[in-house]
Order: C-alpha cells, then sequence, then structure tokens
C-alpha cells in the first residue's frame, strides 16, 4: 500500500559527535555526486565534506563551524533523501527547518543537487565570515508538550521588554515545537539568562556557533548573498514547498522572482516558524507520516511537538503521541523507508 509522506529536512545543530561517519553510511547510491560535492569544496580551497564526515575523531572547533557544517548537513540529507524507497511511498509536499529550507528545495526539485550544495556553502560561507550575534533555545511548553500560554507569553514579553533596551538586541529566531530559539547579540543573550529561571539545569542553552539566525542582524549577510548568488538556478519546483512563514509554493504557481526573494530575503532576516510550517503541512497534505532526513534524530521530536501543537489527528500530549507513534510510525527517518 503506497503511503503519503511529507519529508522534512534538517537545519543546523543535526550533526555533531555521533553523526561522525554518517555520510559514508549514506552515499553509496551516490558516489559521483559526493564527489561533485567535494570538488565544490576544494574549489574553494575548504577540507570537503568526504573528508570531514572521514575524520577519526569529532572536533567542534571544526565540524561545527557554520562553513563546514552547513555543507555536512545538507550532503547528509540529500543522500539520505536519494536512499529513499519511493515505491511505497508518495511524498506529497516538502519543508525544513531553518537551514533546511535549502535542501527543501533541492529535494522538491527547485534546484539540482550540486545549485543546492553552492546555496548553502555560500551561505555557510557568509555566516561564518560575517555573521553576528547568537541564539539560545528555551522550552515554552511543559515537560509533556501541552502548551503553556501563560509561559509563553511571559517569555514573549521578556523578549520586547529587552530588545532595545540600551545596546541590547533580542527576538524570537525560530519557533521549535515545544521550543522557542532567540538570537541577538550577546548583551541581549545575556540579559534573557539573567532574567529566566533554568529549567531542568539546561535551559536557558546557548548553541554553540551559531549566529543570530533569522533576524534583522543578519540583513548585511542576506544582501551580500544576494550578490553572489544572483544567478542561482531556481526552476519550477516537482513538488510543493512549504516555509518558515507556513506559505505554501505549488509547482507552476510562482515566480522564479518570488522564490529567489523570500529564499535570500525573509528567510535569513525574519522569524522562521517551523511549527506553524509542520501544521500547514499536516492539514494541507493529510499525510501518513512524516520522513525527516538525516542527519542525527533531533529534529523528529521537534516534529511530534509541533503535530501535538496542532492537535493533528487528535494528538493531544506526548503520551499520545507516543502511543500513536508505536501503533503506526507517524513520524521517522529515511532510514526506515529506504
Amino acid at each position: 500500500m503506497t503511503r503519503r509522506a511529507v519529508l522534512v529536512c534538517p537545519g543546523r545543530g543535526t550533526y555533531n559527535r555521533d553523526e561522525l561517519g554518517s555520510l559514508k553510511r549514506t552515499r553509496g547510491v551516490c558516489e559521483e555526486l559526493v564527489e561533485r560535492f567535494d570538488d565544490i569544496r576544494r574549489r574553494e580551497q575548504q577540507p570537503t565534506v568526504s573528508q570531514l564526515d572521514d575524520s577519526e575523531r569529532f572536533s567542534s572547533r571544526l565540524h561545527m563551524r557554520s562553513d563546514n557544517a552547513s555543507a555536512l548537513i545538507y550532503a547528509c540529507s540529500y543522500t539520505d533523501y536519494l536512499n529513499i524507497d519511493n515505491q511505497d511511498l508518495d511524498i506529497v509536499a516538502v519543508t525544513g527547518n531553518s537551514m533546511g529550507w535549502y535542501t527543501a528545495l533541492a529535494c522538491a526539485g527547485a534546484l539540482n543537487p550540486e545549485d543546492g550544495f553552492e546555496l548553502v556553502n555560500t551561505m555557510g560561507s557568509l555566516m561564518q565570515a560575517s555573521g553576528v550575534g547568537g541564539q539560545l533555545i528555551y522550552p515554552c511548553t511543559d515537560i509533556d508538550w501541552i502548551a503553556n500560554p501563560q509561559r509563553e507569553r511571559e517569555i514573549l514579553d521578556r523578549v520586547t521588554e529587552i530588545n532595545g533596551s540600551e545596546d541590547r538586541v533580542l527576538k524570537v529566531s525560530i519557533r521549535l515545537g515545544s521550543m522557542i530559539v532567540l538570537a541577538g547579540n550577546e548583551a541581549g543573550l545575556r540579559a534573557f539568562e539573567e532574567a529566566v529561571p533554568v529549567i531542568g539545569d539546561r535551559f536557558p542553552m546557548r548553541l554553540p556557533n551559531h549566529a543570530a539566525f533569522h533576524t534583522s542582524l543578519l540583513s548585511p549577510v542576506a544582501a551580500e548573498a544576494r550578490l553572489q548568488l544572483a544567478n542561482l538556478p531556481l526552476q519550477p519546483a516537482s513538488l510543493p514547498l512549504v516555509d518558515g512563514h507556513g506559505s505554501l509554493w505549488y509547482p507552476h504557481c510562482y515566480e522564479r522572482d518570488q522564490l529567489w526573494d523570500y529564499t535570500l530575503g525573509r528567510q535569513v532576516t525574519e522569524t522562521y516558524d517551523f511549527t506553524k510550517a509542520l501544521r500547514i503541512a499536516a492539514f494541507e497534505f493529510e499525510p501518513d507520516m512524516f520522513v525527516v532526513l538525516g542527519p542525527g534524530r533531533t529534529l523528529r521530536q521537534s516534529v511530534a511537538q509541533c503535530l501535538v501543537a496542532a492537535g493533528w489527528r487528535g494528538l493531544e500530549d506526548r503520551t499520545a503521541f507516543e502511543k500513536r507513534q508505536a501503533e503506526e510510525a507517524i513520524v521517522v527517518g529515511a532510514d526506515l523507508v529506504s
């Protein structure tokens, strides 16, 4: 029986110590493509994705740099996608979290694989060279993923209070299921850390080697990207896309310049609402499952939290999701459909 699936592409923070060697495990069916990715990196005098993935040891200083991490994640995600067995799977839409939007463009056919890699590599390099500020993550629901409007309101009120006071900048960067990612300058991030209670001995948690993604602090990066990628060969996608504003991009229903403007404009400088993107994908396309590409598994829980937040198919909390997942596996990795 053919199953309907929404494809979900991960963003930064998904290639960590446990993911070392991930590309080696997924590249078997696409050795020539990975070699072309490596050629692009050699041309830019950067370590190749093969070299990075084949390292004997994981190094935060090396593997988590924006210019290296972005390319690694894209290569792992796209080769994971190519390993999917489409015979019994009907991919009805594609979405992604943050940087995963660029991978989604390639998986949906709006860019060929090499041009998608060029986009990711350019953006990662610009972030490494010119990205400013940072990010932190903080829970906005309780431990059972049940919405806590009061906590979320208090968080947003605190963000508003901090942002713009003295030399502080702090904004909502990503809505990520049960979490909210904030971005800003050091003064803004530090003010938030000092103002809120510590939760679970972990949060608020800084995200290492991350810039102030999805805020106006990255407007200069977006402007430079538009210059360097002016001729990015976007084309009509073959699959529908759901972006970080929850907008739908149906094949042949938009102009190339509209997609280019979003990808190198608002996608970089405005809040990325992954929670909304998943809600729209769930209700618009009514899939049987969500297939989350690698590397790693961290985004799968966020997808589950988004489905609970949306109340999709009666999911009201973590327990309800886990029960449904045990019965029919509605959030899976690409390895389970390969």
